[in-house]
């Protein structure tokens, strides 16, 4: 599985580069502090329900949670729904606001 650092991921943002960020945590933890990624909880992704992101599927598609252990196991799911290029943000938002605030 492909990683991405929290200081990797900004300077791509700052730098206005087209990304596709997605955000496996629930909605309240996205309505509390998200970075802009497109909602679509773990629990959606086991069950098969991705139709919202099949369009990304050749993309390299950057996934977070709280701490990376969600989205890690996101990844691993994505890869085997055929996505490219899954790539788990180490250390999620906790990494995240430790770096940048939030």
């Amino acid at each position: 599985m492909d990683k991405i650092t929290v200081e990797e991921l900004k300077q791509r943002m700052d730098a206005g580069e087209e990304l596709y960020i997605l955000d496996v945590r629930e909605p309240h933890e996205h309505e509390e502090f998200n970075i802009g990624g497109k909602l679509l909880p773990l629990g959606d992704i086991r069950a098969m329900m991705i139709d919202e992101i099949e369009d990304w599927k050749d993309k390299e598609v950057i996934v977070y949670c709280r701490s990376g252990n969600r989205s890690g196991q996101a990844c691993l799911l994505l890869e085997t729904f055929g996505f490219v290029r899954p790539r788990n943000l180490e250390g999620g938002i906790l990494r995240w606001k430790e770096k940048f605030g939030g």
